[in-house]
């Protein structure tokens, strides 16, 4: 998909397990999720499916993609409009992946923000996701203001203020 997106001209970062992994923290999936243009849909899933991928589910804003060979794995990706796009990838870093191939990742402030607004929408991810934050905010830097303001606008600073409670 790399390849694709940077033959196309098409931003993207990796997200996911991928993308905490990047940053040193480990999660147990295999499963590849990406984020990119919204405009680039058509043509990244045209490619998944030309690639033996079977599309799960499709909406504007994400899609789930399953190889016919269980082995090639999950592909997951989201598409985020013009404005979103110009600040999520405005701040994307390179980091390298497990294979040593440097991507695109964004912030752990703009990860967290993913994972807030998945939670919103899927309450039974709470848990796993949360877990996530709390690993994303001990990294240096992380800006605990920003994060705060994403689970305020998703209606979950009471999520928020439990992982930041002294233990």
């Amino acid at each position: 998909m790399a390849v694709f997106f940077e033959r196309e001209g098409v931003r993207f970062a990796v997200i996911g397990a991928f993308g905490l992994h990047a940053y040193g923290l480990s999660r147990a999936t295999l499963d590849l999720d990406l984020v990119t243009e919204a405009a680039a849909q058509p043509a990244a899933v045209a490619l998944l499916e030309s690639l033996g991928y079977e599309t799960l589910y499709r909406s504007p804003g994400y899609s789930n993609h399953v190889h016919v060979v269980p082995a090639h794995g999950r592909v997951d990706l989201m598409y985020v409009d013009a404005e979103t796009s110009r600040i999520l990838f405005g701040g994307c870093r390179m980091l390298a992946l497990p294979s040593g191939r440097r991507v695109p990742v964004p912030r752990p402030e703009h990860l967290v923000a993913m994972k807030v607004q998945a939670m919103k929408n899927n309450p039974r991810r709470m848990h796993r996701d949360l877990a996530d934050i709390q690993d994303l905010l001990e990294l240096p830097g992380v800006d605990l203001g920003e994060v705060r303001a994403y689970f305020e606008r998703a209606g979950l600073l009471e999520r928020f203020d439990e992982i930041r409670r002294p233990a």
